[in-house]
């Protein structure tokens, strides 16, 4: 059987990426696999090896497609700095310990594999389906809002464990560092930047202490499959202990910038906003409100320096300091 590898990134070419040279050479991988994980494997075939996903001198995410009593995919995530072992044993521990295939409540993590170390790699099943990013905009868009609250609701309240916290003072600290690269390359909008810069500070300080619990810290719609009634939370690398109105309002300013960008109005999906937040509310309390509001205004700061780094999304720059703007305090 002829199998297919396609590597458009050419990863092969850079020189610390040799350990990959096995990763993408079919019979090597047919090799590991059956050695490591012949219970996976079993009278399934490898049919193709696909680069999916490269961002230079950190990760890259390969596709090993077979073919046989079934047709599935496994995804391998590379960390090139060395495997990230701690993702792999928290999506073990979630899928073991109520997030699996077969959750009462239809809230799951895709199936994790194992490790292979010799790669930087660990594997993961794929999930068929999908992101939410295609589906809010459907007629039970307002229901899958409300299904996403509980979703991080669920992650929020799972005692899982880890050493990594982030704050209020880190997530302004990203702003203090990556705006003024905006002021750099557009100093006629200094004015304006910095008084956007002044209400993160202010709405930052304004936040009063709640103990931290684990959250995903990267929430938004294309981190969520939908595989008919199941939902499925992916790429939980930078989980942490956090805020978890930080989740919601990340995820609401994806959406509002998403709008803006692609739809063209940035409220048109206001109503799956609005329900996203009012079901995580309910079940959280009313103190969770505020939060959500500044975590929004926060996300949407960072996203205008996100627009200067992506060429596709330049032109949308003013209009969200434009948008941050309508966010800002009027002084009496």
């Amino acid at each position: 059987m002829n199998i297919q590898v396609k590597d458009s990134f050419n990863l092969l070419s850079e020189p610390n990426l040799f350990f990959l040279k096995d990763a993408l050479c079919p019979n090597q991988v047919k090799n590991v696999l059956k050695q490591s994980f012949p219970d996976i494997i079993n009278n399934n075939v490898l049919s193709s090896i696909q680069v999916i996903r490269y961002k230079a001198k950190k990760r890259c995410l390969i596709e090993y497609q077979f073919k046989g009593e079934e047709e599935f995919s496994l995804l391998g995530k590379v960390r090139f700095k060395g495997t990230d072992t701690k993702s792999y044993y928290l999506q073990n521990y979630l899928w073991e310990n109520g997030f699996d295939d077969h959750s009462l409540d239809t809230v799951s993590v895709p199936q994790p594999i194992g490790v292979i170390p010799q790669w930087k790699m660990w594997l993961q099943r794929k999930v068929p389906g999908y992101t939410t990013t295609l589906l809010l905009g459907k007629p039970d868009g307002i229901d899958l809002a409300e299904k996403i609250a509980y979703a991080a609701y669920k992650l929020h309240k799972f005692p899982a464990k880890t050493d990594h916290y982030h704050t209020i003072d880190n997530e302004l600290h990203i702003l203090y560092e990556k705006l003024p690269l905006v002021i750099e390359l557009y100093p006629y909008w200094k004015s304006r930047i910095r008084a956007i810069l002044k209400e993160c500070d202010r709405l930052g300080k304004s936040l009063s202490y709640i103990p931290s619990i684990g959250i995903h810290r990267d929430f938004y719609a294309d981190q969520i499959i939908i595989n008919h009634s199941r939902l499925y939370l992916l790429d939980l690398d930078l989980y942490c202990y956090g805020d978890p109105s930080l989740d919601i309002g990340n995820f609401i300013a994806h959406i509002t910038e998403y709008s803006l960008r692609v739809l063209g109005d940035f409220q048109v999906l206001q109503d799956r906003e609005i329900a996203l937040q009012e079901a995580f509310i309910q079940l959280t309390g009313e103190e969770s409100r505020k939060r959500i509001m500044i975590y929004k205004f926060l996300t949407l700061v960072r996203h205008i320096y996100i627009s200067t780094k992506i060429k596709e999304r330049n032109a949308y720059t003013e209009d969200l300091i434009r948008l941050c703007e309508s966010y800002l305090e009027i002084d009496g």
